[in-house]
């Protein structure tokens, strides 16, 4: 078995109830001669570590931690450096995967008992992505999935619902939650409570790392350096924040969360911010290898800690806080403890992707009522007619807030705003959603008048056969629910669907006249004839 990562903020106050844990299910097995079907792991290749979390599920609404295991691996450090993971860091991934399967078998599981097996958003920057992958799937016989931005973001939202739990002025205060990665920097902030706004940067750890490698620069000169790289993201989180008037500031990451020990009193999760500026100096003045032996940490963690360290504080600064709140769970075991759940809708998460596109919607001047009502006529034209489109909730939810923003392009003109609303969607940040969700979205409301989707059409033309029909499947709906609030007054209120040969027949309840909506279907129900092979007509 790979040995545990034996450091002593990462091990304290847990490997004991792990060790504990292991123990009774190898008893368990002992007495029982079989495999314990209970047993889910996760695993992560992350920036610099590749880390497994076993759990027992007996009980599914509070699984057990049993073992958690991590090695180095210097995948940021390849990406940045050379723009390619290196042969030898892709046997050296392969290795620690193959010793994590030996890990699993000895619990008498295997690769089924494997939930997930993910890897750092930073991948997708490597040149060689797809020969890293498909040499990890050939030595160990497991799919890797490259976290995309909406996961990530999955992820710390749901860290942030715990720590709204644990730090009680979240629940009422203006609250900016920042979590520092390898690569990218992303702030969410919290309105008593709820996201009022979300945002990514290009601004990380293993990223501000590389670019200040040759400056040959050290102690408080190294961190001036680093505060100057990220003076420009910095600047714009501020600006996106218009005086926001931020009252808590929350920072999660890996490596600020590994040193909480060093920054927090006993029991308290608030820390001033000149006790980080203190550890800041003070972590500044040691050398690179004493800096892991003093906060506990492997070489490739104890690389990115200047900047990790830097970065919080500069946040912090320019917000003209006093104090932080540092979270003390350990944010990998955190992280794959989510893995198996994150990519589930949450009625919560879904209502935080909706306000956001709502938020977004009113940003642009849209007409709240008129996108509102069409979302409402898209949920309620989805659910009736499931079995005919086959798609996911997750498709549902883009389709919600397409419908939401499809006129946010009147912003630019009310000439062609179909293209003027594809565009803003595009360049604009939504929580929860991926850039490839994002776009999705954006051609939804793009088609939702006039020509529907060809393959000559730009951003269309570049996208997968599945990706294209979901496009086209939902914005045939968004075409008829548009064409049913065609007056912008309401009037529709339900909806009740049925096939009859060759017809999908919408019955508008209370609607004694729908002339107008008749004329509209005219020229909008194309799209949804074309893909599901029906002609859509009215019944007052």
């Amino acid at each position: 078995m790979l040995p545990f990562l034996s450091t002593k903020n990462r091990a304290a106050g847990s490997p004991s109830g792990y060790s504990k844990a292991r123990m009774e299910l190898e008893t368990h097995q002992t007495e029982s001669h079989s495999p314990v079907p209970s047993i889910h792991a996760s695993i992560h290749l992350g920036a610099s570590a590749v880390s497994m979390l076993i759990l027992d599920y007996s009980n599914p609404d509070h699984p057990t931690p049993i073992e958690f295991l991590e090695q180095p691996l210097p995948l940021a450090r390849d990406i940045f450096s050379r723009g390619i993971v290196s042969r030898t860091t892709t046997e050296r991934a392969a290795e620690i995967l193959s010793g994590y399967l030996d890990s699993l078998r000895e619990l008498g599981a295997g690769h089924d008992q494997i939930s997930r097996v993910v890897a750092t958003n930073l991948l997708s920057e490597a040149s060689n992505l797809d020969v890293v992958l498909n040499r990890l799937s050939v030595a160990t016989n497991l799919p890797v999935e490259v976290l995309d931005d909406g996961e990530m973001t999955r992820l710390i939202f749901l860290k942030t619902k715990r720590r709204l739990q644990e730090i009680a002025p979240m629940k009422k205060k203006r609250t900016l939650i920042t979590h520092v990665g390898p690569g990218n920097t992303r702030a969410l902030l919290f309105v008593k409570g709820h996201i009022e706004s979300y945002a990514s940067y290009r601004l990380g750890t293993h990223r501000t790392t590389e670019a200040i490698e040759n400056s040959f620069s050290e102690g408080e000169a190294q961190l001036r350096l680093i505060q100057d790289n990220a003076s420009g993201p910095i600047s714009r989180l501020e600006a996106d924040l218009d005086n926001s008037q931020v009252e808590e500031l929350v920072l999660l990451g890996y490596e600020i969360q590994l040193l909480a020990p060093f920054l927090l009193q006993p029991g308290e999760t608030r820390c001033p911010v000149r006790t980080l500026a203190e550890l800041c100096k003070e972590a500044s003045r040691l050398p690179e290898d004493q800096r892991a032996n003093a906060y506990h940490l492997d070489f490739h963690t104890a690389e990115a800690l200047l900047p990790a360290l830097q970065i919080n504080l500069s946040i912090a600064q320019a917000l003209g806080l006093k104090h932080v709140h540092i979270p003390t769970s350990d944010f990998e075991r955190g992280l794959l403890h989510d893995l198996p759940t994150s990519a589930e809708l949450t009625r919560d998460f879904e209502t935080e992707v909706v306000r956001s596109a709502t938020n977004l919607a009113a940003k642009y001047n849209t007409h709240s009522g008129h996108g509102n009502h069409v979302a409402f006529l898209c949920k309620r034209l989805f659910e009736e007619t499931r079995e005919l489109h086959g798609m996911s909730d997750q498709d549902g939810l883009l389709l919600h807030v397409a419908a939401i923003l499809h006129e946010c392009g009147g912003f630019v003109s009310p000439h062609a705003h179909h293209k003027h609303s594809q565009y803003l969607i595009l360049h604009s940040e939504i929580f929860g959603l991926s850039e490839a969700e994002r776009t999705i979205v954006a051609l939804v409301a793009r088609y939702h008048r006039q020509s529907p989707p060809k393959p000559s059409h730009e951003v269309y033309n570049t996208l997968d056969n599945n990706a294209r029909l979901c496009i086209c499947k939902l914005a045939a709906i968004l075409r008829v629910a548009d064409s049913l609030e065609r007056t912008h007054s309401s009037r529709v209120r339900d909806i009740k669907t049925s096939i009859r040969k060759t017809k999908l027949r919408l019955e508008l309840k209370g609607i004694s006249d729908a002339a107008a909506e008749r004329l509209a279907l005219e020229s909008k129900g194309d799209l949804f004839r074309d893909i599901f092979g029906l002609e859509v007509i009215i019944r007052e």
